[in-house]
């Protein structure tokens, strides 16, 4: 009995049918485009990382120093139902790789039986007698992996396992990219609603000084009725930036996994100005990206998968053994003399090759081709989006300082531009309108600010998310 065991597993080590894994050609630029126009933004305080599957990609919200920020990272990570589920498919697949391991291992079975029957009458040696069975034992089978089914479906549980482990990660980074970018968006309506809180009291203020100088009859109702005017929009404005504001609180909610109701953020100041974050090199991406790795694993699984449809022409070779005890009565059944084993249905093994199945398996390993054929394309697309994904950051990050250096040159000349026609207006040598257009320039150039302040951090959070993370 130990030695046919001891030969069920030298015969195991049989081979695999899954061919070589082809090496997907993708051209891969030595460059970005658009990181080679901004070469001079590097920052010191920055080291991009290379991390590969399973390597932690790190808190890289954090060097954008808010707290608040930190502490709904800390919290989305471990409340968010997304990610919740995400988790549960990973350990899903983990238990089917551990399924198709036990695939590799005999299977040992501990049963019993007990029966009554009668044979035949005609039978010359029973001659019709009543009998009764009582069997215990244990039986064993093993499938004798000579062509690699086996090992080649447990490369491609295990290969499955991964893409989903990266997939999970890239979820993540989804999420934290999701939190932070929400985050910023929300700050910077808070401080485009804060200029047009000091918008409104401004005008607010004018139209009472208006309305005593009309009355006085220091200046027409016409000056007052656009002064009124002016305040009745800077109010609406405020009112629509309160309602974005609001929704960006709702959508911050639902990441960290709270109902809208029961959470709310206080407002603050505009965040800090962000980093600049190096784009590294092209090739670097390729271990970086969680979706890339996913669908390289993916590729592998497939490639097994036709190792599985090739051994399906091959004979199945199961292995089998019983031994225990079995006798007519109970009380005889554990004695000595009562043990049975056997080796076999017939001869030791049966094997089993298939000989017509209506061309089943071919078209088993045809759709296995054509979806290692789909995989191959897919990774091929993943990359090339990675790509597009970094070089659009690359040129929004490029834009966004060149539209701030251009509305700070403006702020300056609306503030003067303002301070010019008040004066002009006091003295009488100008109306009120030249007054409303110059103060009009000014709070729409701080709107802009606000929003291309909100705008630089959400852009640099997205270029850290097509980047992989990992800082």
């Amino acid at each position: 009995m130990r030695g046919a065991v001891l030969g069920v597993a030298l015969l195991g080590a049989g081979c695999s049918l899954a061919p070589p894994l082809p090496t997907p050609t993708v051209a891969i630029p030595a460059a970005y485009k658009e990181a080679a126009l901004a070469a001079d933004s590097g920052d010191a305080n920055w080291k991009p990382a290379a991390p590969q599957d399973a390597v932690a990609r790190g808190a890289w919200w954090e060097v954008f120093g808010d707290v608040m920020l930190n502490q709904y990272e800390s919290t989305a990570a471990g409340a968010n139902q997304d990610l919740a589920a995400a988790l549960a498919r990973l350990e899903s697949s983990r238990a089917l790789v551990r399924q198709a391991h036990a695939a590799q291992l005999p299977r040992i079975d501990l049963g019993a039986a007990a029966a009554r029957g009668q044979t035949s009458a005609n039978d010359a040696v029973a001659n019709g007698a009543a009998y009764n069975r009582f069997q215990f034992g244990a039986s064993l089978q093993y499938e004798l992996d000579l062509f690699g089914r086996v090992r080649d479906g447990v490369r491609a549980a295990a290969a499955d396992a991964e893409a989903q482990a990266a997939l999970f990660q890239g979820l993540l980074l989804s999420l934290q990219s999701d939190v932070a970018q929400t985050y910023f968006l929300l700050r910077a309506a808070d401080a485009e609603r804060a200029v047009l809180d000091d918008t409104v009291a401004m005008r607010a203020a004018t139209v009472a000084v208006f309305a005593s100088r009309v009355a006085a009859g220091a200046i027409s109702e016409l000056d007052l009725a656009r002064a009124q005017a002016e305040l009745g929009i800077a109010r609406s404005d405020a009112e629509a930036v309160r309602r974005s504001r609001a929704q960006y609180e709702h959508a911050l909610a639902l990441l960290l996994g709270q109902a809208p109701a029961a959470f709310s953020v206080d407002p603050a100041g505009a965040t800090q100005r962000p980093p600049a974050v190096p784009a590294g090199l092209p090739s670097a991406l390729l271990e970086r990206r969680p979706d890339i790795a996913a669908a390289q694993r993916r590729m592998m699984a497939a490639n097994a998968r036709i190792g599985v449809a090739r051994a399906a022409f091959y004979p199945i070779i199961n292995l089998s053994a019983d031994a225990g005890f079995e006798s007519s009565t109970v009380g005889d059944l554990f004695k000595l003399a009562s043990r049975a084993w056997a080796l076999g249905p017939l001869a030791g093994a049966l094997a089993t090759l298939p000989l017509f199945d209506g061309g089943r398996n071919r078209a088993n390993l045809a759709r296995a081709e054509s979806d290692l054929d789909a995989e191959i394309a897919t990774y091929r697309q993943t990359v090339l989006t990675a790509f597009r994904e970094v070089e659009d950051q690359l040129i929004g990050l490029r834009t966004v300082a060149a539209q701030a250096a251009a509305l700070t040159t403006a702020e300056t000349a609306a503030s003067r531009a303002f301070a010019i026609a008040s004066a002009r207006f006091d003295a009488g040598a100008t109306g009120y309108l030249d007054v409303l257009d110059a103060r009009r320039t000014v709070v729409e150039v701080r709107r802009q600010q606000a929003r291309l302040d909100g705008a630089s951090a959400a852009t640099t959070v997205a270029l850290i998310k097509s980047l992989g993370g990992g800082w």
